[in-house]
C-alpha cells in the first residue's frame, strides 16, 4: 500500500474533506475554489493538478482536478477513495451531446457509464462491467436541481478512450440509437473505482458543444461558466 502523501498527491493525511468535487481541469478547481470556498487551502500542485479544501456553507469540502481521461482519473480517485479517506467524488465536467434531448449547458447526471475502454479487465470479471453512479449522490443532485432551478437530466452516459474517433471507431451512431445522452472521458473509471473500495461516485456534466448540432461553447465559457453544476455538486457534497 503506498504510503501518505502518495506518489501523485503531496498532501499531509486528513488534508482532504469526505466529499472531493473533480473538475478534469486544474483551472476549473483553482474557479471553485476561489469563487466559492471559504478559506481555501491549496493541499496538491503535483504536476499542476491543484487541490483545495475549504469550506461551502459552513461544510468542510475539497476540490481537485483529474486530468483528462481514464488513465488519470483512474490514479486520482484511487488514491483519494483508498489512502486519504474521501468517501464520495463528485465528476464535475464537460460533455458532447449525443442525444437531442440535451442542449447546451444542460446538465446531465450519469446513471451509468457505457465504455471502450479496457479499465474494467484489471477487476477480473470475465464479462461485461456495467458501473453505476451512487443512487444516493444522484437522489441529492436531483432534488439540489430543483431547489435551485437547475433540472437535471438524469441517463447513461458512454466514457471513451478516444477523442478524435475514425472509421469503426466512431460508434457515436450506435450510441444515439441506444439512447446515451452524452460522451466524455472519465466517469467508467471515477464509477469501478468508487465501486470497488465501497465508496460513492456521480458525473455532473455541463454540455459544453453537441455532436447532434454541431454547437459548441469556447474554452474559456468551460472553464468559468458551469456554475450551475458546480454549485448542485456543492449544495450535496
Amino acid at each position: 500500500m503506498a504510503k501518505i502523501p502518495t506518489p501523485h498527491i503531496n498532501a499531509p493525511a486528513g488534508a482532504f474533506a469526505r466529499t472531493v468535487l473533480m473538475p478534469g481541469d486544474p483551472l476549473r478547481s483553482k474557479f471553485i475554489a476561489e469563487h466559492y470556498l471559504e478559506d481555501a487551502e491549496l493541499v496538491n500542485n503535483v504536476r499542476g493538478v491543484q487541490g483545495y479544501t475549504g469550506y461551502y456553507k459552513g461544510k468542510r469540502v475539497s476540490v481537485m482536478a483529474s486530468g483528462m481521461g481514464m488513465p488519470a482519473i483512474g490514479i486520482y480517485s484511487y488514491e483519494l477513495y483508498n489512502f486519504y479517506g474521501v468517501e464520495n467524488i463528485i465528476r464535475v465536467g464537460s460533455a458532447g451531446a449525443l442525444s437531442p434531448r440535451v442542449k447546451l449547458r444542460d446538465v446531465v447526471a450519469g446513471m451509468t457509464a457505457y465504455t471502450d475502454s479496457n479499465y474494467g479487465h484489471q477487476f477480473g470479471f470475465h464479462g461485461t462491467l456495467a458501473p453505476c453512479c451512487s443512487f444516493e449522490l444522484l437522489n441529492a443532485a436531483v432534488e439540489a436541481g430543483k431547489r435551485l432551478g437547475q433540472p437535471i437530466v438524469p441517463g447513461p452516459i458512454c466514457s471513451s478512450d478516444i477523442f478524435y474517433a475514425q472509421g469503426e471507431y466512431n460508434a457515436t451512431p450506435i450510441l444515439q440509437k441506444l439512447g446515451v445522452l452524452c460522451l466524455e472521458m472519465e466517469a467508467y473509471a471515477l464509477y469501478l473505482n468508487a465501486a470497488a473500495a465501497g465508496k460513492n461516485a456521480l458525473a455532473l456534466l455541463t454540455i459544453s458543444d453537441s455532436l447532434v448540432t454541431g454547437e459548441a461553447l469556447p474554452a474559456e465559457d468551460r472553464q468559468n461558466t458551469f456554475t450551475h453544476m458546480m454549485e448542485v455538486a456543492l449544495e450535496i457534497a
